[in-house]
């Protein structure tokens, strides 16, 4: 008998604990040898023959392949992204917490008591600093997806001055 994607081979396909098709270690690792031997000019069929499996199985388990590599590359990058601007947002809140001295022509603004004055501009600007930290993090993750608006009904309309009889 020959192995299928829905009758897949010993070891390719486990069921989980809700009855439902899992992948195993031996099957992504077969899925990765039929993309290396597509890459080194395999055809579908003969990759289906080396597995015992038909042309469409191959294609699948190339296709999972190439799909697994790209999808393990971009979360890796995304987990890089989000490591990113949680560190700036982090840096941000750091500067949002100091206090600040008003310095102008590089001397220290004091009151007539000699007291330094504060300067907010530094934790204005970490305040758009975290603001543009989190905008971006939204955007990266999906956060920001626009809601989508759902409309069901008609539209009436209303002729006046028309008679219904005249436009038939």
């Amino acid at each position: 008998m020959t192995a299928t994607d829905d009758n897949p081979p010993h070891g390719h396909k486990s069921r989980d604990g809700n009855g439902k098709f899992s992948r195993t270690v031996e099957g992504a690792e077969r899925d990765a040898e039929a993309a290396r031997l597509h890459a080194q000019g395999f055809n579908y069929v003969e990759i289906g023959q080396h597995f015992g499996i038909t042309r469409q199985a191959a294609m699948r388990a190339v296709q999972r392949a190439v799909r697994e590599v790209v999808q393990d590359a971009g979360e890796e990058v995304l987990k890089l992204h989000v490591n990113r601007l949680e560190y700036l947002y982090e840096k941000a809140i750091e500067i949002l917490e100091d206090d600040h001295v008003l310095v102008s022509h590089g001397r220290v603004v004091t009151n007539d008591l000699g007291d330094t004055l504060p300067d907010p501009a530094p934790k204005l600007a970490a305040i758009r600093e975290a603001r543009a930290s989190l905008e971006s993090f939204r955007r990266l993750t999906g956060m920001d997806k626009p809601n989508k608006v759902e409309h069901s009904g008609g539209v009436t309309y209303e002729l006046v001055g028309v008679d219904p009889q005249d436009l038939a």
